[in-house]
């Protein structure tokens, strides 16, 4: 039993454990008990859906900060925090790659299930790569921070520009290597189809496959923000990965809520660039204002959620005056 309490990236492997379980048994819940049949998930269903899920992380986050000390604690609900506002933009790319894919709302549930089961594997993957490059080389720190300083930046002066899925270079190649149907087969990703050529029957992807390979594809690009975001907050692997998995459990349950209402999240985007540079230019603050001491933690967690508090706001408020003076 001496492995369980053996070192495993700064933290107890128990720990890693007990997180590792606590996953599995969400997602085999959300898949053999809330998702047995294809069904379109109504919006009071996925606001209660997501309150678990939230209930859930922010529980978690209770004992982070039991087990190990209130500094953590509030690094976890800070990385928490800044991916679900993160999430939002993804739910509005992810509606986006539905429409292009033409997927009916009773298959979409699925498809960002096994997105999610993708996407804990690939954010595992660049958090393990980021945190081993930042205990080797510890002014990566200085290159995370300032790259979100000038994406928050970017982000407040960038125009609405569309996601162009249908011309991804990643669903041309595939569109070129492997079979690929015009129309579904129901919930399932391949099916077996006559060759065109041949008569012989093929192996052909769907175009449900298509829109989980955009899904996931486009999460790494989301990635690329939110990643170097948690690091900047913390380097405890533990806290980092843990914030931003828990953040994304919950994303495909919030996506059936927001998706018919993202349109009212509009300005919330300028809020996001503003949590950006605050988060990077912390780090600068930090170190070559306050001489070394860290930027409090209270004080991070507080300014996070208070702009993206204020970004909701004014983004309902806004779209709202916005919608009513577009009347006749």
């Amino acid at each position: 039993m001496e492995f369980l309490f053996a070192d495993w990236l700064g933290t107890p492997a128990w720990f890693w454990l007990a997180f590792i379980t606590l996953v599995i048994a969400l997602t085999a819940f959300d898949l053999g008990v809330l998702n047995k049949e294809d069904k379109e998930m109504g919006i009071s269903e996925s606001l209660r859906l997501s309150a678990l899920y939230i209930g859930i992380a922010m529980a978690f986050g209770a004992w982070v900060w039991a087990a190990k000390g209130g500094e953590a604690g509030l690094q976890y609900y800070t990385g928490f925090f800044i991916e679900k506002a993160l999430s939002i933009d993804n739910i509005f790319v992810i509606s986006l790659i539905f429409a292009t894919f033409a997927i009916p709302p009773r298959y979409q549930y699925r498809a960002l299930l096994w997105g999610i089961v993708a996407v804990i594997v690939l954010r595992g993957i660049m958090i393990a790569g980021g945190a081993a490059l930042v205990t080797e080389y510890e002014w990566l720190l200085y290159v995370f921070a300032a790259f979100l300083v000038f994406t928050g930046i970017k982000m407040l002066f960038a125009g609405d520009k569309p996601m162009d899925v249908a011309g991804n270079p990643v669903v041309k190649w595939l569109s070129r290597h492997i079979p690929i149907t015009n129309e579904l087969h129901g919930e399932k990703f391949f099916v077996r189809v006559p060759d065109s050529k041949t008569g012989k029957l093929v192996l052909a992807a769907t175009p449900l496959f298509l829109a989980l390979v955009v899904i996931n594809l486009a999460d790494l690009v989301f990635a690329v923000d939110s990643v170097p975001a948690i690091f900047a907050i913390t380097t405890d692997t533990f806290i980092v990965y843990t914030s931003n998995i828990m953040a994304i459990l919950g994303l495909r349950a919030l996506y059936f809520a927001l998706s018919a209402m993202v349109h009212r999240f509009h300005y919330l985007k300028y809020a996001l660039a503003l949590v950006l540079v605050f988060i990077g230019s912390k780090i600068f603050v930090a170190d070559f204002i306050l001489g070394g001491d860290k930027f409090p933690p209270l004080v991070s967690l507080g300014v996070t959620v208070g702009l993206i508090a204020g970004g909701i706001i004014w983004s309902l408020v806004k779209t709202r005056e916005e919608e009513a003076a577009a009347q006749p």
